[in-house]
């Protein structure tokens, strides 16, 4: 049985966030007073007290430049949180994050075209399963419902 993992923002790939965004503008760190951010860099929940920044982050355009293919018109970018300073990275084995919503679950081609999206109540190996029955499904994206916004990856394999 094949177990799928949520993957974050790639290390190297925050370092260039806190740099620029996607969209070209600096980081602007504040104090997460209240906790409860979605952090992207850990997969988890902002603590109260932490410092945090909300950046551009293009992740089906970051894919493609990995894997030398053009995703066109689908190519989204929007506000994500990270640490804004590096952090430890997600905690093994702790299962798919932000769990605690409905989700959109959106699946792309090799080539990084959309093949469709479905809503699901919590994300778990059945929900990625079902996406990667189809062949040609290369990588899911896990969205937030009520902005769009970008939680997580899943590849193939």
């Amino acid at each position: 049985m094949t177990t799928y993992t949520a993957r974050p923002i790639d290390p190297t790939v925050l370092k260039e966030l806190r740099s620029a965004d996607d969209a070209g503008r600096r980081m602007v760190p504040v104090l997460d007073e209240e906790g409860g951010a979605p952090l992207r860099c850990c997969l988890r929940r902002g603590e109260p007290g932490e410092r945090i920044a909300l950046v551009s982050y293009a992740p089906l355009r970051r894919w493609a430049a990995e894997t030398g293919v053009e995703p066109g018109a689908y190519d989204e970018q929007g506000p994500v949180f990270v640490h804004a300073e590096e952090c430890a990275g997600p905690t093994a084995g702790a299962g798919y994050p932000f769990a605690d919503a409905h989700r959109t679950v959106r699946r792309y081609s090799a080539e990084g075209h959309i093949l469709g999206g479905r809503l699901v109540e919590t994300p778990d190996d059945e929900t990625f399963r079902d996406a990667f029955d189809d062949p040609s499904v290369a990588l899911v994206h896990v969205r937030a419902v009520e902005y769009g916004c970008f939680l997580y990856e899943v590849r193939r394999g």
